[in-house]
C-alpha cells in the first residue's frame, strides 16, 4: 500500500510524463502514440516504475527499447517540469503495460462466444428450480 505522498508524487509524474510523450518527444518515436498508464513510486521517491501503453505501433518491444535508450533525455525534461514541486527527480524505469492488449483479446474472445438463446420458463419449470 502506497502512502499518500507516494500516490501524489506518482500522479504528478504520470501527468507530466504524459505531457512529455505527447508534446516534447513527438517526432522522436515516429507516429507512435504513447500513454503513461500507471506510475509506481518507491518509498524513498527515488525510483519510478513507469508503465507505458503504445498505439499505432507494430513492434512494441522495439519501441520500448527506444524509449529506454532515451531515458536520460526524458528524465531531464521531467526535471525541468517538476523542479519546483519535487526535491528529487526519480530514476525512471519503463515497462510495457499489456492491460490494453489483454482487454482487447478478452473482448474478441467474448465476441466469438456462441451462447444459445434461452427459452422462457413455463409455470411447472419454476417448481423444478426450487428443488
Amino acid at each position: 500500500m502506497d502512502s499518500k505522498r507516494q500516490q501524489k508524487f506518482a500522479r504528478l509524474i504520470q501527468r507530466d510524463l504524459g505531457e512529455i510523450f505527447l508534446r516534447d518527444t513527438k517526432g522522436m518515436f515516429g507516429s507512435a502514440f504513447i500513454t503513461v498508464s500507471r506510475v509506481e513510486i518507491s518509498p524513498d521517491l527515488g525510483v519510478a516504475k513507469v508503465y507505458l501503453s503504445f498505439m499505432m505501433v507494430n513492434d512494441k518491444e522495439a519501441l520500448l527499447k527506444e524509449v529506454r535508450t532515451q531515458t536520460k533525455m526524458i528524465r531531464q525534461t521531467l526535471g525541468v517540469k517538476i523542479r519546483h514541486q519535487a526535491r528529487i527527480i526519480p530514476q525512471l524505469v519503463f515497462f510495457l503495460d499489456e492491460s490494453v492488449d489483454y482487454a482487447m483479446k478478452m473482448d474478441s474472445v467474448f465476441k466469438d462466444l456462441h451462447i444459445p438463446p434461452t427459452t422462457p420458463l413455463e409455470e411447472n419449470d419454476y417448481d423444478k428450480l426450487d428443488k
